[in-house]
This record gives C-alpha cells, structure tokens and sequence, in this order.
C-alpha cells in the first residue's frame, strides 16, 4: 500500500539532489503530496553511476544526518542489510529480497517504472563516498507509469510504412519496455539486455543488433555500440533521446536527433531538436527530407543530361561548322534562362512510391543517366543542325537563334518527363508553380528574338515554318525521352 514516509524520503532526495534532475525527480518534486522540508539541509550528494544503479542524497534534520538513496531495484538492495516494516526494523534475509524483487517483476510487467528507496543514519564526516552506502535500511518502492502518447502506435506504423526500421534502445527493465511496445503493437521478439551485449563479440553483436527491435537495461555505454554495430551492418542510424546519458548514442548515430524539453546536454549533442516532443514530426520530417532529395535529383539528372547534351552537341558542331554553333552571351543567357525555369523546382510534388522506402546519394544513377539521356538530346541538335542547314539555309544568326529556341524548349521542358517515373500529367501532375515558371521561360525564350533585347543578343525572328519543325521536334523528342526512361528505370531497377 501507499506510504507516505516513502514519498517523503524521495521528495527529500530528489529536491536535494545537486546533479541532473531527470523526469522521474521532476514527477517526484511536483506531486501534490510533497511536505515543508524547511527544517531539512543539504549536505552533500553520491552522484548517479551505472555501476552502482542508484544516488544518494545526505540531508540534516534536528542535529541528525541521514543518507537517502534512490535507484533501481537490485543496485539498491545490493546496499541494504535491513528493511522496515511499520515502526521496526528487521534484517533482510533472501526471503524477503526474493518478496521485492517479485513485486519489482509484477510491477514492471504492468508497465510501471520502479525505484527503490533505502536510508540510515550515519554520522558527519568531511566527504562521504558510494562506499557509505552499505547497511542501508529499504522502505519501499516508488512506481511511476508513462503511458505512451495515443498518436504514438499510429505514428510508429507510419514509420514502418515508410521503410523506417524503429529499435528501443532503454535503460529500463525488459518487463517495461516489453509492456510499452505491446501497448504500441510493436513484435518485440528475444530482447537483448546489456548483460548479454557485453558476452557478443562484434561480429555476433553487428547480427544481433540488425536482428533485435527491443533493447534494455543499457548504460549509455551500450547503446553507442548497438548504434556502431547497426552502422557496421549497413543502416543509416537516426537516434532519438532526451536524456542526459543519451550523448554517446548521439554522437555514435549518423543523425541526432531531441527534442525542445530535452536536457541541455542532449540538446548540445544532437544535431536535430524538434519543437514538439511527438513521434508524427520525425514522421513529417522524414516525408520532408525525401521530397527535398526527390527534388534535388530531378535537377541534377536534369543539368547533367543537359548539359551534356550541350557540350556534346557544340563539340560536334563545330567540327563541322564556318562558324561558332552560338556565341558565349547566348550560351550563358541559355543556362540563366533555364536556371530561372527551375527555381520551383522544390514546390513539386514526389511520387508517392519515392517516399514510401529510404534514399541514398546514387552517383552511379546519375552518372549512368547522364550518358543515356545526354546523347539522346544530343540527336535532336544535330537535328536541328541539318534541318537549319539544308532546308532553312540558315545564316549564322538564324541558325544561333533556332538552336538557342530548340535548346532551350528541349532542356527545359523535358522537366515534366523527368520529375517522375510515371506518365506525366496523368499519374503526376507538377506543381502550379514550376508549370508557370517552365512554360514562361519558353514563352520568354520563343518571343525574345523578336524584341530589341533580342537583337543585342543578335538573334533575328525564326520563321513559322521553322516553329511547326521545331514543334514536330519537341514531341517525337518527348516521346523517345519518354520510352528511354521507362527502359533506363527498368535497367538499374532503382
């Protein structure tokens, strides 16, 4: 039953306590049954350490020092020779550790999280050492429940959907962790506890640790090698915590991740700190962050294929050429045209299916994309080339001005094949806003020779016959970039 001498003693330690206050102190310090502790004056702490499991706090009340310890269940019974029982104390013998330890195993079964309290009297002395924690009295054990958010199960298949891979990684009991991951309908299988990571060597933890969703029982030494060993076997590592023995597993992670409410240590540590403590932002973030590399890829295939295709095409021209195929102020106006065309890029939508499993940095993709795709752009100017030769009988100037069109029509709007590996406009359709962009950076390039702005750049007005083969051009051009693309896709199955 409930006791109030427990809580008070726990009250004591965890107001008294000089160090890191974490949120089972907090939940201590701020319940309602908390008494006048204006008599009491602190006199020193035995800080918190994994090896030992528990803190001690040494207080003085009417001329007596007294040494309050709170920690888990087995480091503080370790230190205890007596336990009270009403107003008597009487030694513990197995009996009645066995009787504690199987309340600490219901309790933690049911989901709450247990300390252990103990205290005795000691005497003044200078400094007091963990070595002063022996023959401590036990009086009781404090539960704590945390339930997990509603939104969490919700958020948790979310991630799993997304082709997240989530793994508890906790210094609570097994019996807890496996209670918070039923109430999240999280298959838990073995889990691995600390005790049994210390006997792996690393080949065996690098399996184990791609194996096991649910680790427990670590200290903050634990988790940055479950963390090292999941890296070793290939996965990118995302840690999230809020502790303050959470640093090493940050610093071990590919990306760390706190939260807003964190300890100011973990927060200094992480290298992402959400603003709301809900698993659904991680969840937001990471659509986020595939958008952004989704988009990102779209225009390095496009500039690479494009421009590619431009060199290759000027190379050849002027092999064959009198003259430059276009002059250095057309190319540049060309790629700043282009360049503005794609300043929406980022407002476009991804396909559902790019965001649905994690994405990597695919050099070879791009490199593979860009001498496929390139050289196809590539036909289509030399295309140009003869149709501005043989049939337009073009002039220096006419022919600058319908590659400077052709070029610019091709590589800009090949965007909306690009962007997706669906049918464009018909399973995907772009954003308003680089739809706008596109189509009037065309309409720009289309109209400028006919302005003055134009003729500084010395281009002169293209003749309609040469607007409906540049027409022609575009959708046998679409086409064929069209099936290129569903046959590369196809090909390297990415």
């Amino acid at each position: 039953g409930e006791d109030e001498e427990v809580f008070h003693l726990a009250y004591l330690n965890s107001f008294f306590y000089a160090g890191f206050k974490d949120p089972l102190d907090e939940a201590i310090i701020n319940h309602d049954k908390a008494k006048d502790i204006t008599e009491y004056m602190r006199l020193a702490d035995i800080p918190f350490d994994f090896e030992r499991k528990r803190l001690s706090v040494i207080v003085r009340h009417h001329g007596e020092n007294q040494l309050i310890t709170k920690g888990a269940t087995d480091g503080v019974l370790k230190a205890c020779s007596r336990y009270r029982a009403g107003s008597k104390e009487l030694a513990m013998t197995a009996k009645e550790r066995d009787s504690v330890q199987e309340l600490y195993h219901k309790l933690s079964v049911q989901g709450y999280r247990v300390l252990a309290l103990a205290e005795k009297s000691v005497k003044p002395q200078r400094t007091y050492e963990p070595s002063d924690e022996k023959d401590l009295t036990f009086v009781g054990l404090l539960t704590f429940l945390d339930p997990p958010k509603e939104s969490a199960a919700v958020a948790v298949e979310d991630l799993k959907r997304h082709g997240v891979t989530l793994k508890i990684l906790t210094g609570d009991n097994e019996h807890v962790s496996a209670k918070v991951c039923q109430d999240l309908k999280i298959e838990t299988g073995k889990i691995l506890v600390g005790d049994e990571i210390d006997r792996l060597d690393e080949a065996e933890l690098v399996k184990r640790a791609a194996e096991t969703t649910v680790f427990a029982k670590l200290t903050p030494e634990h988790k940055e090698i479950i963390i090292q060993a999941l890296r070793k076997g290939g996965a990118v590592v995302g840690f999230l915590g809020d502790g303050i023995n959470d640093g090493l597993a940050f610093h071990a992670a590919d990306i760390g991740i706190s939260v807003d409410n964190a300890a100011d240590v973990a927060k200094e540590a992480a290298n992402l700190i959400l603003l709301e403590k809900d698993l659904a932002v991680l969840q937001d973030g990471i659509e986020d962050g595939r958008k952004t590399h989704g988009n990102v890829m779209k225009y390095i295939m496009m500039n690479t294929s494009s421009n590619f295709g431009n060199m290759f095409s000027v190379a050849i021209g002027a092999l064959f050429l009198p003259f430059l195929p276009m002059l250095p102020t057309q190319i540049l106006l060309n790629n700043l045209l282009y360049d503005c065309s794609q300043l929406a890029l980022p407002t476009d939508q991804v396909d559902h299916e790019y965001l649905v499993q994690p994405k990597r940095w695919n050099i070879g993709l791009i490199k593979h994309f860009m001498f496929i795709i390139g050289p196809v752009s590539s036909i289509f100017d030399l295309l140009t080339f003869g149709a501005l030769i043989l049939f337009f009988h073009a002039t220096p100037e006419l022919f600058r001005t319908g590659w400077f069109v052709e070029s610019l029509m091709t590589q800009t709007l090949i965007v909306f094949a690009i962007r997706t590996r669906s049918v464009p406009f018909w399973k995907s359709r772009p954003s308003w806003l680089l739809s706008l962009t596109t189509i009037g950076v065309v309409a720009i390039g289309i109209g400028l020779p006919f302005t003055w702005i134009g003729q500084e750049f010395q281009f002169i007005p293209l003749p309609g016959t040469f607007m409906i083969f540049l027409g022609g051009v575009l959708v046998t051009y679409f086409v064929l970039i069209e099936l290129f693309k569903v046959w590369f896709y196809r090909r390297y199955k990415v």
